[in-house]
């Protein structure tokens, strides 16, 4: 395989695209945040953790693999292991909102709608992260695939997400 700045090359655009959507959305969630700043408080935190930060997480690191992928680096081995990392700490994020959501009864309460775009589609995103992480760090061109398809599964929840928190503000203020 060649290295993976000339492999990635075609993708340049795709990725630049994918870092600068994120961008905004984590700009729009803190203006979302802050109109809504009664409704997320200090009691709720699970809540806070599963629908406000996780859309954080998700917009962050979509920004943070698209910058990987555009940076120049000369080795698979790295871009491979970076991605992982990345992969990881999604998925711990999401493992720690699963577990606080079960602890204090937040899963109950919430809908099954809400349980897979907030919680599994994530951690199924995540996951599909570090497994293209693992096909780019073993030079493989379907690693490069699989990450692009795990960014557009993160990006297309996250947008899901963030309007649904947004209406979900709104409502609650009004009432």
């Amino acid at each position: 395989m060649p290295p993976p700045t000339d492999a990635l090359a075609p993708w340049h655009s795709f990725y630049a695209l994918l870092g600068e959507a994120s961008a905004t959305m984590v700009a729009l969630l803190f203006v979302a945040a802050t109109i809504g700043a009664g409704v997320f408080s200090g009691t709720r935190p699970t809540a806070a953790r599963v629908f406000l930060s996780a859309s954080v997480v998700n917009f962050g690191l979509i920004l943070a693999l698209a910058l990987i992928i555009l940076a120049p680096l000369e080795h698979w081995l790295v871009l491979g292991a970076l991605v992982i990392a990345c992969g990881l700490f999604g998925l711990g994020h999401t493992t720690v909102a699963w577990r606080g959501s079960l602890q204090d009864g937040l899963i109950a309460r919430i809908d099954t709608e809400d349980r897979i775009w907030y919680l599994a589609l994530p951690a199924i995103g995540y996951l599909c992260v570090i497994a293209s992480g693992i096909g780019l760090a073993v030079e493989t061109l379907p690693g490069c695939v699989m990450l692009a398809v795990a960014m557009g599964v993160l990006l297309l929840t996250g947008v899901h997400n963030a309007w649904d928190i947004t209406l979900w503000v709104i409502t609650r203020q009004r009432e």
